[in-house]
């Protein structure tokens, strides 16, 4: 569990209620249905006009990796890597077989089968770097549509402020409509502007992130599989995957 996506969560919208309310203010005046599902509600709707529907899943499917992110073990990649070079070096390429069968990583299997299957090195960095090319752009689009709703939930805030204004302007005779109206309109600029910074944005920002890391880990396998392929020592490649490691 990511337990500082959570600590951000909570201080930066806690930080704005208790700043309301050390100023006077009551927090419940910051609570209108109204005005959320108008922020809410066009945000999501314009970004689900602005996404194919496949990256639009996949950003849905994504939004947990910012409490539950996927593990990443660079180390134990560069051990289990390194296992594999011992096999080939000792038992030839097809000692691999039984690895193949065994991993459950289904990009890594990918690999370890055209290693068995004695493709050329160009071959096999040719087939990986178009899955893992493929790979980082789709998931790259799906984390860009918290980015995309970031930026429509400020304009839809202002919508909201204007339409709001409008039921005031419509009541002006009826003082006791007044209030819903003005606080409508100022509390979806508020939930436009706050969805945006604090949460839409940096999300689209933390994914982003998680898939970069997702594919140095990648890149790592296809570097080391070469590298089997080429008969490299065990512990060149180590040392070359290493480097990895400060990426």
């Amino acid at each position: 569990m990511d337990l500082l996506t959570l600590l951000g969560v909570l201080l930066g919208f806690g930080a704005i209620l208790v700043g309301q309310a050390l100023e006077g203010g009551h927090i419940d005046s910051l609570i209108n249905g109204p005005a959320m599902l108008i922020v809410l509600g066009g945000s999501f709707g314009a970004t689900m006009v602005q996404c194919p529907m496949g990256i639009f899943l996949r950003g849905l499917k994504m939004l947990t990796w910012i409490i539950l992110p996927p593990k990443v073990r660079a180390t134990e990649t560069i051990e289990k890597i390194i296992s594999w070079s011992n096999i080939a070096r000792k038992e030839g390429l097809l000692g691999l077989e039984a690895v193949v069968e065994a991993e459950n990583d289904i990009f890594a299997r990918k690999g370890l089968q055209l290693l068995v299957d004695g493709s050329e090195p160009d071959v096999i960095r040719s087939i990986m770097e178009v899955e893992l090319d493929t790979k980082e752009h789709h998931d790259q689009l799906a984390a860009k549509m918290y980015e995309s709703m970031g930026g429509y939930c400020p304009t839809v805030g202002i919508i909201g402020a204007v339409l709001g204004l409008i039921h005031v302007m419509q009541n002006l005779a009826d003082p006791s409509a007044l209030g819903s109206g003005i606080a409508t309109a100022f509390v979806a600029t508020i939930y436009g502007v706050g969805l945006a910074n604090l949460l839409l944005i940096p999300v689209g920002t933390k994914l982003k992130t998680i898939v970069h890391i997702q594919t140095q880990s990648r890149s790592m396998v296809v570097e080391g599989l070469i590298s089997i392929a080429e008969g490299e020592n065990p512990r060149n490649i180590e040392t070359k995957l290493q480097g990895y490691l400060n990426s």
